[in-house]
């Protein structure tokens, strides 16, 4: 199976500062990593001692959330991946809008998988919080939302 490969040249705005392109260039390194690649140990290695806010209240707080939250759910869908569509950069915050789906052949097809809007806060070069707002796009992933949404994880609030 090949990973997809998030090219953040073709991602990269025209009007974009030297210091937006870093900030968006972290965020798609660091998502290229969790969620194409699932290099879970190197997610570790690089960012556990950066303080890290997590406001997806179905992940405890931290990297190591992030990192188990994810490693569980590859456990049940290993051909999980992020297709970024768009990034966005408006001072210390990227956003980025993807097409998640759970099983390479859905790869492509809207009408698969998770419309997902991403937004980090990037301060000194470091991903140091994380909202997220997800849309199902087909039946089956609207009852796993249903089913896997109701647990709080973390005190931080969804804003």
């Amino acid at each position: 199976m090949q990973t997809p490969n998030i090219d953040i040249k073709t991602l990269t705005k025209p009007h974009w500062s030297d210091a937006q392109i870093e900030k968006a260039t972290a965020v798609i390194e660091f998502v290229q990593l969790l969620m194409n690649d699932h290099n879970f140990d190197l997610i570790i290695e690089r960012y556990s001692q950066n303080i890290y806010k997590q406001h997806n209240r179905s992940m405890a707080d931290g990297i190591s959330g992030v990192v188990t939250t994810l490693r569980d759910f590859t456990k049940l869908a290993p051909e999980f991946s992020y297709d970024v569509k768009h990034v966005f950069v408006d001072g210390d915050h990227v956003i980025v809008h993807s097409h998640a789906t759970l099983k390479a052949k859905h790869r492509g097809d809207d009408s698969r998988g998770m419309n997902i809007i991403d937004t980090w806060k990037v301060v000194d070069g470091k991903l140091v919080e994380h909202w997220d707002s997800i849309q199902a796009l087909d039946l089956s992933m609207r009852l796993y939302n249903l089913f896997a949404g109701g647990k709080v994880n973390n005190s931080n609030g969804v804003f």
